[in-house]
């Protein structure tokens, strides 16, 4: 087959029933501009299937923009149509998109693989391992994603935080309280995504998650599709373990015969503590996983301190958004709720940015610690909220950090971890978490010490003067919002550098910097603080048997790219067990398709 791109009609050639969501594409339509293309006739196409369809408004008639699979009645007359296209970069052969597996397990198999989290890396991790027959122990911190939604509505009903069960920790990961984004920027060569999708279609997605430009899911829907995924791991062989916390790695050797040999956990509804012997653990922790990099830091597992982002959310009507990115067809049923990315360099050197944009969403609290308060973004598979919420965030480093050893004592229980005997200029690995702990508990304290989240009005913000009241703009955040001045809430170059950002940001999108508009802090949760070393074969640098995966371990950053890196690091506990090489990024494997 062909693979043709760019193939652009009308919006208003494109039929949508707003009734079943149901979207037809113009596939005679596209069929026409296929063949014109090719400069062949349209009866010499057998058929043409959509691939990708995105939509682009910087015309003043919007225009849908197709990828299609051709396929020609005369197979033959492809090849020869190739290489009339070559350099093209809009004609090309259809790849093969199939997931390969690398092997299947023996039926001897000694010990068991461990996948500690069952967020979309550690859940894709197990998932290919169950379909290779490798019958995976799933360990998750939290509870079931449907118990886990009752906890996490308790914070925001009642103010009451349940800490392994939240937004962060328990079925489904972090991403399960978010807009769902299935898109990513990742290299991937090997079309892993694809296979994330296909997936999550199997277990309850909407098909259109396989053509969108931009596929989201939303927060219920997940809930279902989460349920299939374990169910189906289950019927393989694996076994999951809720409520089941790693408290420590156990470790032999030294230097390069270092191995891990087992995993301490703790069975959180007993109480009770139990070894599992185990050379292979997929460490799918999640960004939040603040005691168990700690313990890794115990034993001497390589990491390192890594940029992340903090900030704010801030709240538009989603009415306004619509309107400057769609023009006149705001309202259309088919391009629905708009979203948009943005990046504005500071005088100060510092990047502010949107992060994970919530079309017709909510701001929902989002912490996993007592007395912190985190916000995030979350959204419906509809979009329907009468808000438009984003992460507002200023890009930080390492040498931001706190380095004194009076901070990591109250971050870390009195604890200082050596951060008192590091040479001049030298970044201790724990030292973001320090700053994030900082920042958390501040925002606590500006919102009332009872889980309200501190808030201002844009307009007072860029001024730097205390909101009084709330207008146009109603934040969605529950408990609720205190009107402060956020000034106090960050460090001053990140102050400094989104104050200077909002009026540059109302320049691409006409609004934006409304003065209504609400800020609600603090967002700290954008990427782990940490980055977990590993190596080719995905083992950590200086600990056999230990696998460092997803966002965690600084590998990924949303649900897409968690679950590629998770099929990943799948296979390469697979590859060691049979003693084959890990798969390279061009590879495509070896065995039947799935």
């Amino acid at each position: 087959m062909i693979r043709i791109a760019e193939l652009k009609l009308p919006l208003s050639q494109v039929q949508y029933h707003p009734e079943n969501h149901t979207e037809f594409h113009p596939t005679e339509k596209l069929t026409q501009l296929a063949a014109e293309r090719l400069g062949v006739t349209t009866q010499a196409i057998a058929s043409l299937q959509v691939y990708k369809r995105s939509f682009d408004a910087r015309k003043a008639e919007l225009l849908a923009v197709y990828i299609a699979d051709v396929a020609l009645v005369d197979e033959s007359q492809e090849a020869a149509l190739l290489q009339r296209f070559a350099g093209d970069s809009h004609v090309n052969p259809t790849p093969d998109q199939r997931w390969t597996p690398i092997g299947q397990a023996p039926a001897d198999l000694a010990e068991r693989p461990v996948v500690v989290g069952f967020g979309p890396c550690g859940m894709f991790a197990a998932l290919v391992l169950a379909q290779m027959g490798f019958k995976p122990i799933v360990l998750e911190r939290g509870k079931t994603v449907r118990e886990r939604t009752k906890d996490t509505w308790r914070l925001w009903r009642k103010r009451e935080l349940t800490p392994e069960s939240n937004v962060q920790f328990g079925e489904g990961g972090a991403g399960t309280f978010s807009d769902g984004k299935l898109y990513s920027q990742i290299k991937d060569p090997r079309h892993l995504g694809r296979k994330v999708l296909t997936e999550f279609v199997t277990y309850g997605a909407p098909p259109e998650i396989l053509y969108a430009a931009h596929p989201h899911i939303g927060t219920f829907k997940l809930v279902k599709l989460v349920e299939g995924m374990r169910e189906e791991i289950r019927r393989l062989g694996g076994e999951i373990r809720f409520e089941h916390r790693v408290t420590d790695v156990q470790i032999e050797g030294e230097g390069e015969q270092r191995q891990l040999v087992g995993l301490q956990v703790l069975n959180q509804a007993t109480g009770e503590s139990y070894s599992l012997p185990t050379h292979h653990a997929v460490m799918a922790l999640g960004h939040s996983s603040r005691d168990t990099f700690v313990a890794f830091y115990e034993r001497g597992v390589a990491m390192e301190a890594k940029p992340f982002s903090v900030g704010f959310r801030i709240e538009h009507p989603q009415s306004v958004i619509d309107r400057a990115r769609w023009g006149k067809d705001a309202g259309h049923p088919l391009l629905g709720a708009a979203d948009y990315k943005l990046v504005h360099h500071a005088k100060n050197g510092r990047a502010v940015y949107s992060f994970c944009m919530c079309p017709g969403g909510t701001v929902v609290a989002a912490t996993s610690e007592p007395e912190r308060v985190v916000t995030n973004g979350m959204s419906q598979y509809s979009r329907a909220e009468r808000n438009a919420n984003a992460g507002m965030v200023c890009a930080i480093d390492p040498t931001d950090y706190p380095r004194d050893a009076k901070s990591f004592a109250w971050a870390f229980d009195g604890k200082t971890y050596g951060v008192e005997d590091l040479p001049e200029g030298a970044l201790h690995p724990l030292s973001g978490i320090v700053l994030q702990r900082q920042l958390e508990t501040k925002a606590y304290l500006l919102g009332g010490r009872n889980y309200n989240a501190p808030g201002q009005l844009v307009g007072d913000f860029i001024e730097g003067k205390e909101s009084a009241a709330l207008g146009e703009v109603q934040p969605s955040y529950k408990p609720g919002i205190t009107l402060v001045n956020l000034h106090h809430a960050l460090p001053t170059y990140a102050i400094e550098a989104m104050r200077e950002a909002l009026p540059a940001f109302g320049k691409k999108i006409r609004g934006y910097d409304m003065k209504d508009a609400v800020l609600t802090g603090v967002e700290t949760r954008t990427s782990s603080p940490v980055k977990i070393g590993r190596g080719a074969d995905f083992q950590s640098d200086n600990t056999r048997g230990l696998y460092p995966a997803g966002e965690g371990a600084s590998y990924a950053g949303g649900i897409l790219s968690a679950g590629v890196d998770g099929i990943k690091v799948g296979e390469a506990v697979a590859c060691a067990i049979l003693g084959v090489a890990v798969p390279s990024s061009g590879s495509r494997g070896s065995g039947g398709a799935l």
